[in-house]
C-alpha cells in the first residue's frame, strides 16, 4: 500500500502516481482530514481523497444513477468535465481527472481569479462556460454552471468540479444573473461590451447562438492586441525495435521554410492496418491536408470578414472527408477487408491568422485562432511552465463504451481491446468519420505538442514534460534539440513503436527583441536535420504494383472496429515514394481541387484523368 510521502508504488516500484479524487456529497465532507476510508483513501483535506491503491481496480456500482451516466455522456469533455472513478462506502461517488494539481491542493475558484486576470483570459474563461451551456443542458446539469465555487480554472483552462442536475428550467437567463458581478469587476477594455452581452443574456429574447457569436468576436479581437510569435519543429523516426516507420509528420525534415503553411501547420499522422497500408495512409494524409490548407489559409487572407468558428470547422471536416474517401477507395480498389484495411490516424493544429479589428482600434493580422483536428490515438497537449494538458480525447474502444454509458473508464481499460482504436482516417467510407475539431485562443507563453502514441503510450508526456518542455519555455533548450531528446526518450521507454513528435512554440509576451525591429513579429521555423531511414530514394520495384497486390489475410478483428496499429510489416519505402510522385503531380492537385469545388462534376473530371489516378478517385454513388 503506498502512501503519499512515497515516490514508487511498494508493489511494483514503478514511478508512483499520486491519484487525488473528489469524494462528492454532504456524507464525505464530514470526513476529516487524516483519516482513511475502506483501508484505501487517504482523506488530505475536505472532500480531497488520495488513491494508495491505484493499481488496484476501484467499486463500480452495477447500475448507473442518472447522475453517472451524465458523466460518461460528457466523456469527450473531460478537459472540462471531471469523470467518475468508482465507489466508497455508503455509495460516495468518487470523481478522477479534477481540478486538483498534483499537491492535492484545488485549482482556484474563477471568483477568486477573476480580478487579478487579464481582459483576454476574463472573457476566454467566460466563451468556454458558454460552449459548455449546450451540452450540459441536454443533460439537465446546466446548473453545474451557475455555482462558482463549482467552476475552477487551470491557466486558461476551466474545469468543474462535480456535475449538479438541476430543474428542466435552468435558463440563459440565470446564466447572465450569474455573469453579473463578475462582469462588475471586469478590465475596462472589455467590461462595456461583457456588460452588453449580460444584458441580452437576461432577455426574454435571449439567443445562445448570437450571443455566442458576439462573444467570439470580442474574445479575437482582445487576443488581436498580443503580439505572436510562432517556432515549429518536427520529426518522426521509426523506433530503435521498427524497421519500417508509418508514422508521418509535417513540418519534418527537408521542408520547405518558404512553405506558406509555416509555422501555422502542424500535423502527426500515424499509419494503421495490414500489409503494405499504414505508410501509404498517412503519407497520403499528410499531404493531401497539406495541399487543400494552403488553399484554405489563401481564401483566409483574402476575407474581409472573420469567418465564424462553425464555418471554419465545418471547412475542415469537409477536407477530412475527401482525404478519408480517398484512402477509402484504395482499401476497396485492393479489396482490402477487416484488419488490412489501411489508415491513418491524425491529429492537426491550425493557426488561422484571420484581419480583425483589435480592441485598441489597430487592424491586426491575426486572430490568435488555433482549430485542433483529431481522429484516432494520436494527441495534443498545451505545456507552460506550470502545467501540462491533455487536449484530445483517444477515439478507442475504452472511450467508446464510456461514452456508450456502458462502462467506468478504469473497468473499460481491463478490456483487451481497451486501447484498439474505435475510428481511423480512411478506414470505412466518410460519412461515418466523426472528426473533433475544437477551437483555441493563443493568449499565453507555451508549447503546443503534437505526438504519435509511440511518445504518448505509459504516460511518458505527463511524466516527463518538465524535462523537454520547461527548458525550451526559459530559453535553455532549443526547440529542435527538445524534439530529438523527447523521441530518443520514446526510443528508450516505448521503443515498440514508431515516434512522430512536432512542437509548436507560441509566445505572446512582448519581445524586446522585435519591438526595436519596429514592432515586427518574427515568424519562424525550425526543421530537424534529415534522419537516416529517410534518405533513400530507389523506386524499385514499381509501387503502383504493389499497391495492385491483393490482401490474402483474413480479417482478425470484429468489423466494427478499426485494426490495432501495431501489425508492423516489411519493409516497403518504395511504394511510398511512388505514391508521393501520383500525389503531388498536377493530376492529383487537379483531382484534390476539382473535387472539393464541384463535387457533382467530380467523377466526371476522374473518367477524364489517366487510368493510373482513376484508381484513387472516390468511388460513385
Amino acid at each position: 500500500m503506498n502512501s503519499i510521502e512515497d515516490s514508487v508504488s511498494t508493489s511494483s516500484q514503478t514511478p508512483l502516481v499520486h491519484r487525488y479524487l473528489w469524494a462528492t456529497g454532504s456524507l464525505a465532507a464530514k470526513i476529516q482530514p487524516g483519516g482513511k476510508v475502506g483501508h484505501r483513501y487517504d482523506v488530505t483535506s475536505s472532500n480531497i481523497w488520495l488513491d494508495t491503491q491505484p493499481e488496484l481496480l476501484p467499486d463500480i456500482p452495477e447500475e448507473f444513477s442518472k447522475e453517472i451516466v451524465s458523466y460518461l455522456r460528457l466523456y469527450q469533455h473531460r478537459l472540462h468535465i471531471p469523470q467518475v472513478y468508482g465507489l466508497a462506502y455508503d455509495n460516495i461517488l468518487l470523481l478522477e481527472n479534477v481540478p486538483i494539481d498534483e499537491t492535492g491542493n484545488l485549482y482556484p475558484a474563477i471568483t477568486d481569479a477573476w480580478e487579478q486576470a487579464k481582459a483576454v483570459r476574463q472573457v476566454y474563461w467566460l466563451f468556454q462556460i458558454l460552449q459548455l451551456w449546450r451540452p450540459l443542458s441536454e443533460l439537465g446539469v446546466a446548473g453545474s454552471l451557475l455555482i462558482p465555487d463549482n467552476l475552477r480554472v487551470q491557466g486558461w483552462c476551466v474545469r468543474l468540479l462535480e456535475l449538479v442536475e438541476t430543474p428542466d428550467d435552468v435558463s440563459l437567463q440565470q446564466l447572465g444573473k450569474c455573469w453579473q458581478p463578475w462582469i462588475a469587476a471586469a478590465k475596462t477594455p472589455v467590461a462595456q461590451e461583457l456588460n452588453n452581452i449580460v444584458q441580452q443574456m437576461r432577455s426574454e429574447e435571449a439567443n445562445l447562438d448570437s450571443i455566442a457569436t458576439q462573444l467570439n468576436i470580442l474574445l479575437l479581437s482582445c487576443a488581436a492586441d498580443l503580439p505572436l510569435t510562432l517556432k515549429v519543429a518536427g520529426s518522426t523516426d521509426s523506433g530503435s525495435q521498427q524497421t519500417q516507420n508509418e508514422d508521418a509528420c509535417y513540418p519534418s525534415d527537408a521542408a520547405d521554410p518558404d512553405d506558406l503553411l509555416l509555422p501555422q501547420v502542424s500535423i502527426v499522422c500515424d499509419g494503421i492496418g495490414g500489409h503494405q497500408g499504414g505508410e501509404v495512409a498517412s503519407l497520403l494524409a499528410v499531404q493531401s491536408l497539406k495541399l487543400q490548407l494552403r488553399a484554405l489559409l489563401t481564401e483566409m487572407k483574402e476575407q474581409a470578414d472573420i469567418l465564424p468558428p462553425d464555418l471554419i470547422q465545418k471547412q475542415i471536416e469537409a477536407s477530412l472527408r475527401i482525404v478519408n474517401n480517398v484512402i477509402c477507395n484504395c482499401n476497396n480498389q485492393q479489396k482490402r477487408e477487416g484488419t488490412e484495411r489501411m489508415g491513418t490516424t491524425l491529429v492537426m493544429a491550425v493557426q488561422l491568422p484571420q484581419i480583425i479589428k483589435s480592441l485598441s482600434g489597430n487592424e491586426s493580422q491575426n486572430t490568435h485562432e488555433l482549430y485542433l483536428t483529431h481522429v484516432g490515438d494520436s494527441r495534443a497537449y498545451w505545456i507552460t511552465r506550470d502545467y501540462c494538458q491533455l487536449l484530445t480525447v483517444d477515439d478507442d474502444v475504452a472511450g467508446r463504451e464510456v461514452r456508450s454509458a456502458r462502462t467506468l473508464y478504469r473497468k473499460a481499460l481491463q478490456r483487451p481491446e481497451a486501447t484498439s482504436l474505435s475510428q481511423g482516417l480512411g478506414t470505412k467510407d466518410g460519412e461515418f468519420l466523426r472528426p473533433v475539431i475544437q477551437q483555441f485562443v493563443l493568449e499565453e507563453d507555451g508549447i503546443l505538442l503534437l505526438c504519435s502514441d509511440g511518445l504518448s503510450d505509459n504516460d511518458l508526456v505527463e511524466n516527463s514534460w518538465r524535462n523537454y518542455a520547461v527548458p525550451v519555455l526559459q530559453g535553455e533548450l532549443s526547440l529542435e534539440d527538445a524534439v530529438r531528446q523527447w523521441i530518443s526518450l520514446a526510443n528508450e521507454k516505448n521503443a515498440q513503436d514508431n515516434i512522430s513528435v512536432v512542437l509548436t512554440h507560441c509566445r505572446v509576451s512582448p519581445d524586446p527583441i522585435a519591438s526595436l525591429l519596429s514592432g515586427l513579429r518574427p515568424v519562424e521555423v525550425i526543421v530537424p536535420e534529415q534522419q537516416e531511414q529517410e534518405q533513400q530514394s530507389e523506386l524499385t520495384p514499381s509501387s503502383q504494383a504493389l499497391l495492385e497486390l491483393l490482401v490474402s489475410q483474413p480479417p482478425l478483428t470484429d468489423e466494427t472496429q478499426t485494426p490495432g496499429k501495431h501489425q508492423k510489416k516489411k519493409k516497403w519505402w518504395l511504394l511510398l515514394a511512388g505514391l508521393l510522385v501520383l500525389l503531388v503531380g498536377g493530376t492529383s492537385l487537379g483531382l484534390f481541387a476539382w473535387w472539393r469545388l464541384n463535387p457533382r462534376t467530380f467523377q466526371q473530371t476522374c473518367q477524364r484523368l489517366p487510368l493510373k489516378v482513376q484508381r484513387f478517385c472516390p468511388p460513385q454513388r
